[in-house]
């Protein structure tokens, strides 16, 4: 049983997954004049797919309980993109690209901080017993 609930997990993954995108973002600009550095990004939607896709058995001693395992392990990676080439060192660095994931990440972490933020008041509240 978690003390928290799902929702803060879900909320610290999301933090855990920004912070290693802001990460790779900045490792990223300050790479834009490394030759023949390659582009870094934080992928999430291949690795779904790949446990999706992969078939594996779940023990069920209900016939409510859920027929797939829910795995704790970090759903996102950092990948390369060799695919591409900006620049004559071979550097494929973008740096407008990279500042405009950055802000958009920036905004995104900040929502996820607020939404904690929430759920650690409501939390505050009922202990207090409910009112002011």
């Amino acid at each position: 049983m978690s003390l928290f609930g799902e929702s803060i997990s879900a909320l610290q993954s999301g933090l855990n997954y920004s912070t290693l995108k802001n990460q790779t973002i900045a490792n990223n600009i300050a790479n834009v004049d490394t030759e023949n550095y390659k582009t870094k990004n934080v992928v999430f939607k291949d690795v779904l797919h790949k446990q999706l896709d992969t078939e594996f058995q779940a023990k069920r001693t209900h016939e409510k309980h859920l027929t797939f395992n829910r795995t704790k392990n970090q759903p996102f990676q950092v990948v390369a993109s060799k695919n591409t080439q900006y620049n004559h060192n071979g550097n494929n660095v973008d740096i407008d690209k990279e500042m405009s994931e950055l802000a958009t990440n920036q905004l995104y972490y900040q929502a996820l901080v607020d939404r904690l933020n929430g759920k650690f008041n409501s939390l505050q509240t009922v202990i207090r017993g409910g009112g002011a």
